[in-house]
């Protein structure tokens, strides 16, 4: 009998650590199982254990000589200027001892979910481990070595052979996962993200839409800064449900950023929980209606380790197992364990309160800045229905 869910999780996972202060921190992922566990929305049954990628697996996209260059620095063998060449040893990618093996580890517990849900076992699978999508075929980039997101769409590829929507509501650009399905018409990528204008990478333009045979399945909308919920899930629900109509895929993948909300300290968009139970619920809609069930559910950016992403990845995994949304107050067991060590008040209940943050005087201008770019988005797409 199908399953309905399978959560992939290691300890391992937070083997992948560039430094102690370093704003990615795996952490949240540990967080956010004992959240799941404490508050009786995971069972042990559910949980997977990541197996490891093979170098093969991992060269489905990234070149052997950066391959090579990475375990180099696992070993503590490569030289600096060698480093800077593939994006190693840079402030935001810094060298780790056995870099590669946790890399490798992240990459293998996606390619466990994507077998999980494409075997017939589960519906859904989600691995909050992974997520990585500024790694290019030849280079680090924004934390990410490998990147798990396109090996995974690869994978599916070449293996069974679907048609892969790739959904990314990080505040920053998916710009790995676009830049290599870039020509495939058969991968189409959706990304959600706050301007490049204020923020890493400086990609992801309205404008960008795939080339050659892949030209009209790339689609960004860089909304603007200080974006809230309502523009933000405008935004969301109306490309979402018009490209996935669109494009007719076989399976979904989405990447769940969790850094647009207001807390985040690394952008500055203005959302809170409200987009992290709806951002799951329509992808999990659009899978059933297109793709019988088939959703890779992914983790990505989130800086907030402590007030935010535990509860946010927390709901995209309840949707996946029941459909439903969690509601009322957290654990107080959770709470208790997690207090002491956190440098921040950890928030009481699943849902933010409404005063989350001081007013947006540029609200509407805001709103209809994001409009304007989601019509400019989907205008081809809605002028190819009119005349097919």
């Amino acid at each position: 009998m199908m399953s309905r869910a399978a959560f992939v999780y290691s300890d391992n996972f937070k083997n992948y650590k560039f430094r102690d202060d370093h704003p990615f921190n795996q952490k949240r992922v540990e967080l956010t199982y004992d959240l799941l566990m404490k508050s009786d929305a995971l069972n042990n049954k559910q949980v997977l254990s990541p197996r490891i990628a093979s170098e093969d697996e991992i060269g489905l996209v990234h070149d052997r000589k950066y391959i090579e260059a990475v375990q180099l620095a696992s070993r503590d063998q490569l030289k600096e200027e060698e480093g800077l060449e593939f994006g190693i040893g840079t402030e935001d990618t810094p060298m780790f001892s056995q870099m590669h093996e946790a890399a490798a580890q992240l990459v293998g517990g996606t390619l466990t979910a994507v077998d999980a849900v494409l075997s017939g076992d589960y519906i859904h699978a989600v691995n909050f481990g992974g997520g990585l999508h500024h790694g290019f075929k030849r280079k680090a980039s924004g934390f990410c070595i490998y990147n798990d997101a396109a090996i995974a769409i690869q994978y599916i590829r070449s293996k069974y052979d679907y048609r892969v929507l790739y959904v990314d509501t990080d505040a920053h650009h998916g710009d790995g996962v676009q830049w290599i399905f870039y020509d495939d018409p058969n991968v189409c990528t959706l990304s959600i993200h706050e301007t490049g204008r204020y923020l890493f990478p400086g990609t992801g333009n309205v404008n960008e839409r795939g080339q050659n045979e892949g030209y009209g399945t790339s689609f960004n909308v860089p909304i603007d800064a200080f974006t809230e919920d309502e523009s933000f899930l405008e935004v969301y629900r109306t490309s979402l449900r018009a490209i996935a109509n669109h494009f007719k895929p076989d399976i979904i993948v989405t990447q769940n950023g969790a850094d647009a909300h207001a807390f985040d300290p690394l952008t500055h968009l203005c959302c809170t929980m409200k987009v992290y139970e709806e951002i799951p619920k329509l992808a999990h809609e659009i899978a059933h209606e297109f793709c019988d069930g088939k959703w890779v559910a992914l983790g990505g950016g989130g800086y907030d380790i402590w007030r935010v992403v535990p509860r946010a990845w927390a709901q995209v995994w309840e949707v996946a197992n029941n459909g439903n949304i969690l509601t009322g107050n957290l654990s107080k067991d959770w709470l208790n364990t997690w207090q002491q060590e956190s440098p921040v008040n950890l928030p009481s209940t699943w849902q933010d309160p409404d005063n989350l943050y001081k007013p947006i005087p540029r609200k509407e201008e805001i709103t209809e800045k994001n409009r304007l770019l989601l019509h400019k988005l989907l205008t081809p797409i809605i002028n190819e229905q009119k005349y097919s």
